[in-house]
Order: C-alpha cells, then structure tokens, then sequence
C-alpha cells in the first residue's frame, strides 16, 4: 500500500490508552505519519510531544482530526480555521453544523468519518 506521510495534529488526544485518540496517535505513527497530540496538559502521548494550544503549532498540518465533542470544539474553532489544515476528519460525536459552517467558509474540507477505520481500510 503507498500513501503519502502527513503532518497531522489530534485535537483532543488522550494520554489514556483506551481513548480512541490515543489509539489515533499510535496508529497514525505506526504507519509513519508525523503526529502533533494536542491536549492541554504539556508532555507527551504516544512518544510525541504534546502542543498545549492549536496557536502553539507552528508547521503546516496536512489532516487535523478532531476528538472533541460539539460543545468543546466551539471554544476552539477559530484556532482550527486559523490553523488551516488541508482537511479535518470529525470523528463520531464531533459533529458540529456550526464548526462545519466555519470550514465551509474558510474552504478548509472537511469529513464524518473515523480515522482508526480510514487508516485501517488504507483510505487516509
């Protein structure tokens, strides 16, 4: 299987290993990709180091996926388009029609879909 490495930041990953998003870090490296675990407790998950804020990083992002319910993405969802990721995969549960809007708007693609299932059936 070819695919391209991308740089991809997990809004919302979890330092336990049963969380879906930590299960997205480890997945997203076994296959080679660079991973930015964003989570608001500094140090790292998975063997990456942790960006505290979406403003703290500083390279382009490929794919952003979001592990953050409706009600928590609101706060973050300038940071998200101002980031402007080449495209943002909600999770299930993060579906929001408002962040959707602000995506639509900002051109930034967007998908419903899982990440663990996208690696695993080579469609990332």
């Amino acid at each position: 299987m070819t695919y391209r490495v991308q740089t991809v930041a997990v809004l919302g990953a979890s330092p336990r290993p049963r969380r879906f998003s930590h299960q997205a870090v480890l997945a997203l490296s076994r296959q080679g990709h660079r991973v930015i675990p964003v989570h608001p407790r500094p140090g790292e998950i998975g063997g990456w180091p942790v960006a505290t804020r979406l403003e703290a990083i500083r390279e382009p992002v490929d794919t952003l996926t979001l592990y953050l319910g409706p009600q928590r993405s609101q706060a973050v969802t300038q940071a998200i388009v101002a980031l402007a990721p080449g495209r943002v995969i909600l999770n299930p549960g993060t579906e929001s029609p408002e962040l959707e809007a602000e995506l639509d708007g900002a051109g930034i693609p967007w998908v419903h879909d899982c990440t663990l299932r996208m690696l695993d059936g080579g469609r990332f």
